[in-house]
């Protein structure tokens, strides 16, 4: 067991090295996980014997629920409003009709079985949210008439469906499902229970998150932790679409106002990149590179049909009717559809217990993620820029809900004393810098006050000023230390400080006060200094 943990530290320690080292030679970092994966697997370096299917099944599961939810807490609903029909439309009616034709190239041209054939459609029909998201931000492509949020859109929300077909396909393959109105009972469960769920238990945290004070810093993500388990099991109890549910609780948390939500972020950047690792690794792990032989000419086939039949035609299909969607732009969101974290779970779905499966399916989604998120991946900048999709001046992290906006502005309150300068002055004649805004004035007897240009400050005042937040640059860092009791440095000038080969002191907070000190300011048992660094 403790070799086993030892294990875990090390693969997750070398993704994070990954992660960095993707960045900075432009490979996509979710295949770096693959190939260590590969690295780890039976045919690996360094093999660990793996091949419990069912635990895969299970920690994918989990893994990706988080990635959906994520996936819609993420959707800046402001952003996406404007392209959220075309963008479901390609997320559902997309992807019925990617599957159906996949499943009839795999029929006809690979000689597949009818419904393996339309199984294997539908594992691979939907885009990858994670793949696109990770490229979009690493890179920061900027796209043209709003290709972002409407990739976004159907990247984060077309898994649900493609969910659905796989299961109906599994169970009509084994038997559970065969008839008609079987099939449309369950396409209605998934979709009502899946969606009505999603929406009242979105609600009800809401309403929880509004309401709940939470002592202890940290339980507010734990109890959206929970929410977003929630999410997914409870429609997932009576034949409901989990994986909808938890998107649809995603963005409706996303989008509404509670405290706290800004400190979420980092939270869930964290827990979806470790589920992230755990997917494309156990992928990496599952795979047998010693059968890819047998199945690269078949997984080649379905990978270039996607890319130039199957995808394109159902982008187009869909977004023809809607005139402003020009052919490069067309084009642009086709080369988009990479497959990865929810076909590999799917895929995996697929393979546990099945025995009347007549190909490899497993290792087929495995070469054509492969193939998917290195071609795709790494040629999506110059395809973009190719067809004039870029757009220099468009920020894509405004099409991500990351509340980066937020960290911008910064509040302060100052009150005017009796020796205060700003005393009696009027504030257009202060001369204040445009970043300097006073946003209200409190008076001694707690009248609240709009500041005009003309309002003339006095004693007592409480005024209330945004300012811009403080960005550490590259050329400096803050860090704090305290003068202890056992320090050197009580009783030292800050002159002294200095010239003893110290970094510059350029604030002191003693007691309730903060002191901007001088050469002859001296060091006081309790002080905290905060000293400039450099690089």
């Amino acid at each position: 067991m403790t070799a086993l943990i030892c294990l875990m530290a090390v693969i997750i320690i070398t993704c994070v090295l990954l992660n960095n080292a993707s960045l900075k030679i432009g490979m996509p970092v979710l295949l770096a996980f693959i190939l260590l994966g590969i690295i780890f697997g039976n045919n690996g370096l360094f093999p660990v014997h793996f091949e419990d299917y069912s635990f895969a099944e299970n920690i994918c599961t989990v893994a990706l629920i988080f990635i959906m939810f994520y996936g819609g807490f993420g959707t800046r609903w402001e952003s996406a409003r404007c392209v959220a029909l075309p963008a479901g439309l390609l997320a559902s009616f997309g992807v019925f009709l990617t599957a159906g034709l996949t499943g009839l190239f795999c029929h006809f041209a690979l000689g597949w079985g009818w419904v393996e054939s339309l199984l294997m459609g539908s594992v691979v029909s939907s885009t990858d949210a994670a793949s696109v998201f990770s490229i979009l931000r690493s890179r920061k492509l900027g796209l043209k008439n709003n290709s972002a949020p409407m990739l976004e859109i159907e990247s984060g929300s077309n898994d649900p469906c493609s969910y659905m077909l796989t299961i109906i396909m599994l169970s009509i393959m084994t038997g559970g499902g065969t008839s008609v109105g079987r099939v449309a009972w369950m396409l209605f469960s998934q979709l009502a229970f899946g969606a009505g769920f999603g929406i009242l238990i979105a609600k009800a945290g809401i309403w929880a998150l509004k309401r709940i004070k939470f002592p202890t810093s940290g339980f507010d993500s734990l109890f959206i932790l929970a929410i977003a388990l929630l999410s997914y099991s409870i429609p997932s109890l009576v034949g409901g679409n989990g994986y909808l549910s938890a998107y649809l609780v995603g963005i409706m948390l996303g989008n509404a106002n509670f405290h706290g939500k800004r400190n979420l972020v980092s939270f869930f950047d964290g827990v979806t990149g470790l589920m992230q690792v755990l997917i494309f690794f156990m992928l990496g792990m599952l795979a047998r590179p010693a059968m890819m032989h047998k199945v690269i000419l078949p997984a080649l086939g379905i990978f270039l049909f996607m890319l130039l039949v199957a995808r394109p035609v159902a982008v187009s299909a869909i977004l023809a009717p809607f005139r402003k969607y020009g052919f490069k732009q067309q084009a642009l969101i086709s080369f988009v559809g990479l497959r990865g974290a929810a076909s590999i779970v799917f895929a995996i779905f697929a393979t546990v217990d099945n025995d009347v499966l007549q190909n490899d399916i497993l290792n087929v989604v495995f070469c054509i993620v492969l193939l998917s998120i290195s071609l795709q991946g790494f040629l999506l900048p110059l395809v973009a820029k190719k067809l004039g999709q870029l757009d220099d001046d468009a920020d894509v992290m405004k099409t991500f809900n990351d509340f980066s906006e937020e960290t911008d502005l910064y509040f302060s309150k100052i009150m005017i004393s009796e020796d205060n300068p700003w005393k009696g002055a009027c504030i257009k004649d202060m001369g204040l810098p445009r970043d300097i805004l006073f946003c209200m004035l409190v008076r001694p007897d707690g009248t609240s006050v709009v500041p005009r240009g003309n309002t003339v400050l006095h004693e007592g005042d409480s005024v209330i000023m945004c300012t811009k937040a403080f960005r550490s640059d590259a050329s400096f860092r803050l860090v704090e230390q305290e003068v202890s009791k056992s320090s050197h440095l009580a009783g030292m000038t800050i002159k002294e400080y200095s010239e003893s080969g110290h970094n510059q002191v350029v604030l002191i907070k003693r007691g309730g006060a903060s002191i901007i000190p001088n050469g002859r300011t001296v060091l006081c048992e309790g002080d905290v200094m905060f000293l400039n660094m450099g690089r």
